[in-house]
């Protein structure tokens, strides 16, 4: 699931400005994968872009190169200025001075990351876990229909706080032990940490885009 930055262009932005990506990652595949190997940043933008408080401002050209490749679905303004690669359990949340705003979530189970996305400015970025080969996490379009501070699933009898309803059928984003080789029944597992802050980012409707993972192998 490397996403080459030739696919991308002379920018890669992943829903992230870190741009992290697992080589070779999966639910499937984390039992043959190395546990100390870091989410590393895939390119650069071809010119250099300074970071200002925490954040990354991209140029016109970058964003359309950016929309153009997939990579992103729609303007942003800025992105995270994550200055080093993260590891299972890692995430990083800087909303000061974003505006108030609509909220997005963008999920990549390829590159295993989630962004949290305000106002067009990308406010937190962490390293997930998903559903494995048993119960596969769903992609495509879906929203919060529900919170819940405090929830224990009664199907699998384990407890899920800071809970983000997506279906009908309980697949959620909540906090999870993000370890290597862990895997869920189909939902989104973030820090704890990301979790809470997550938890009091979004509301019941903000949009959830989830992209598959296969789509990294035709990049």
């Amino acid at each position: 699931m490397n996403v080459g930055a030739a696919a991308i262009g002379v920018i890669a932005v992943a829903a992230s400005a870190a741009v992290w990506a697992l080589n070779s990652v999966s639910p499937a595949s984390l039992a043959s994968a190395n546990p100390s190997r870091p989410v590393q940043a895939l390119a650069t933008p071809s010119a250099p872009v300074v970071p200002v408080n925490g954040r990354l401002f991209l140029t016109r050209e970058q964003l359309a190169q950016a929309m153009a490749s997939g990579t992103l679905d729609r303007p942003v303004k800025s992105l995270l200025a994550v200055e080093k690669p993260l590891y299972f359990g890692d995430f990083q949340w800087n909303d000061r001075g974003v505006p108030a705003g609509p909220t997005w979530i963008r999920v990549d189970l390829g590159s295993q990351l989630i962004s949290v996305f305000r106002a067009g400015h990308e406010i937190g970025t962490a390293v997930i876990v998903y559903g494995g080969d048993n119960k596969q996490t769903p992609p495509g379009t879906l929203h919060v229909l529900a919170k819940a501070r405090e929830h224990r699933s009664s199907t699998y009898d384990a407890e899920m706080p800071f809970t983000l309803r997506l279906t009908d059928d309980g697949v959620s984003i909540h906090a999870s032990t993000v370890r290597w080789g862990a895997a869920t029944h189909g939902c989104i597992g973030v820090p704890l940490a990301f979790a809470q802050r997550l938890f009091d980012a979004a509301s019941v409707g903000d949009e959830v885009t989830v992209v598959p993972a296969d789509i990294h192998k035709t990049a």
